[in-house]
């Protein structure tokens, strides 16, 4: 007796319902990309979007490079590069100089070969690897319950981060005055001074998002005080270097005096925004600790934990930074792009605050200018925000965060007149 095939199964609702995802819930889309989706399919042509972080030109256009076109030719010319793997942890050539940038040309660090770095997929994926690394191995074995602090506000995926990473305590630290629109320092003085002891701290290197509102450098003194006295973990997130300023110095500062006090620390970078290097990924954790025999068995267990996450890094977005950092005219370059970018934006600010100044909007605007980098946390509430969306087609976070790069000399004087038509209008 021969066996047959039989026909198609027919899919119908009751072996539908069986499916093993059926329980899965929807989950919410993810804020900024949501509010791009929604200004894509808005159809009023004078809209405006403010929402998600990349640049834009004054013609309202994303800005490739011109340093970065010119490494992408000779890369493409270099017939001594193949696609083989890299080490796990990366380019040497990109992750030292990457590192080196961040803490400067005369770390004392470096010079005590106790700074190291792990190559990563973007600044997401650097504060991804110094989380489970923390998780597993700081302050002891497999500590869940240490409390990480990240600020109040700070960027949404910095709790998602290290919750994920399997840290049971993710905990706000005071930082937003909303009443005088600055940074609150006694608030966060004082969640430093009664935080448990040994307690992980992320801070924002500079262009604190979402808010634009930094510390001085006597406030970062105080800061670094407590937090050595305390014996509190320094975690930096470095997204926006030079693209705040213009300065790559002057945007690293406060990283650099925390390693000049003694700090062990880790710092997240992103090239990302400096770069223009949105899509390729190019993210360094950069490593201090307190000697090379410390530094060399950190690095043993984070190649253990790049092995199981992605395994091997990729090499187009890291070649492009690596050449351009260590080639000095290109280095020159670049830093001049990122100077016309960190302009632009300082420009923008001072136009707009200038033109809600001359309409008489109601409040003071002084944080526009006093804020840095490519957000403004501009102070409107959440009914404001929901006007503007709806009624003026410019899409902002519900927070009240503006993306300063998406303002031009086009749209300012509608963005302008939208504010003050909506503070008035709307408490």
């Amino acid at each position: 007796m021969s066996n047959k095939l039989t026909g198609p199964v027919r899919i119908t609702a009751t072996t539908q319902a069986m499916s093993v995802f059926c329980e899965v819930p929807q989950a919410a889309p993810v804020a900024v990309f949501k509010l791009s989706q929604d200004f894509n399919n808005d159809q009023f042509p004078n809209k405006v979007n403010l929402g998600v972080g990349a640049y834009r030109t004054d013609e309202g256009k994303p800005w490739v490079l011109p340093v970065v076109k010119k490494v992408e030719k000779i890369i493409v010319h270099d017939d001594r590069l193949n696609h083989e793997y890299l080490p796990i942890l990366g380019l040497p050539e990109f992750r030292s100089s990457a590192s080196k940038i961040a803490l400067g040309d005369d770390s004392s660090a470096i010079q005590e070969n106790r700074v190291g770095a792990v190559q990563c997929l973007g600044g997401t994926g650097a504060l991804k690897m110094g989380a489970e690394f923390l998780r597993r191995f700081y302050n002891g074995n497999n500590n869940t319950k240490t409390p990480v602090y990240v600020s109040a506000p700070t960027w949404e995926n910095h709790n998602a981060v290290f919750a994920n990473a399997g840290f049971e305590d993710v905990r706000p630290y005071k930082y937003w005055d909303a009443e005088n629109r600055g940074l609150d320092l006694a608030g966060f003085l004082g969640d430093l001074e009664t935080c448990p002891e040994h307690s992980i701290f992320v801070l924002h290197a500079c262009a604190h998002n979402p808010t634009g509102t930094d510390p001085t450098h006597e406030q970062w003194k105080m800061i670094a005080e407590i937090m050595m006295r305390r014996k509190l973990f320094v975690f930096f997130d470095s997204a926006y270097q030079g693209f705040a300023s213009g300065s790559l110095d002057k945007d690293a500062w406060a990283i650099r005096y925390f390693v000049s006090m003694g700090f062990e620390m880790f710092c997240a970078q992103s090239f990302s925004k400096n770069f223009g290097l949105y899509n390729e990924r190019v993210g360094n954790l950069t490593i201090v600790a307190r000697n090379a025999d410390n530094l060399k068995r950190v690095l043993s267990q984070m190649e253990k934990i790049v092995r199981t996450t992605w395994s091997n890094p990729p090499s187009q977005g890291a070649r492009i930074v690596a050449i351009t950092l260590n080639t000095p005219e290109l280095f020159a370059e670049w830093k001049d792009n990122v100077k016309t970018m960190a302009d632009r934006v300082l420009l923008m600010r001072a136009q707009l605050k200038a033109k809600l100044q001359a309409l008489g909007t109601p409040g003071t605007w002084d944080h526009i200018t006093e804020q840095i980098g490519m957000f403004s946390f501009t102070g409107l509430n959440p009914k404001q925000v929901e006007y503007m969306v709806k009624e003026k087609h410019i899409y902002l976070m519900a927070s009240g965060r503006i993306n300063m790069c998406g303002v031009t000399t086009r749209n300012i004087n509608y963005i302008a007149e939208s504010i003050h038509e909506t503070v008035t209008r709307v408490q």
